[in-house]
């Protein structure tokens, strides 16, 4: 039988360090992305009123890599290597990883998301017990959808009414499913 699949609890890529989240960045996230409301816009969370929504939503994460469910880390350009420029959170289920990524706003368009995204796939899809990688976007997030492309997953098609994105409305969205198979 195969390990269980499990991501590294640090590793890097060409131009960014991953690590594992802890709670000791709640101050660092919250300061950086999660009371933008730009960058929550299409996020299924609202911005953050204080540290303690960060510090609560880390304590959860911490849980779920811990029971192998989930797996958020904090990215850092290594460049600039004490300032957190987003999350990326692969979620294991079964024989699939589905993925959600926040940048803030200062690293939109550098190619973190697409460079991360395509190390995650190819990471995941290298394990034998996972024949699957998949993310989702809103319809009108073309940035999002043009990430997931980078990172090698294909266009499948919409999913109708799939996901509520409750900075843009209280009703579920239309989204775009991308994945990639082996």
């Amino acid at each position: 039988m195969n390990d269980p699949y499990r991501l590294p609890e640090h590793f890097e890529t060409a131009r960014f360090r991953l690590r594992r989240v802890n709670v000791d960045d709640a101050q660092s996230i919250f300061d950086s992305y999660a009371t933008d409301a730009d960058v929550t816009r299409y996020l299924s969370w609202t911005p953050h009123h204080s540290v303690t929504d960060t510090v609560t939503f880390l304590e959860f994460a911490a849980l779920e890599w811990d029971q192998g469910k989930g797996f958020p880390l904090v990215a850092f350009d290594l460049q600039k290597p004490a300032e957190i420029l987003g999350m990326f959170y692969p979620q294991l289920s079964g024989h699939r990883v589905s993925y959600g990524y926040v940048l803030r706003s200062s690293a939109w368009g550098k190619g973190c998301a697409s460079e991360v995204m395509h190390w995650l796939v190819d990471h995941a899809l290298s394990h034998p017990s996972i024949y699957r990688a998949e993310a989702f976007c809103d319809v009108e997030n073309p940035a999002s959808a043009r990430v997931m492309e980078k990172a090698g997953m294909e266009r499948e098609g919409i999913l109708r009414r799939y996901f509520t994105h409750p900075n843009i409305s209280e009703s579920p969205r239309d989204c775009i499913i991308y994945s990639k198979v082996r």
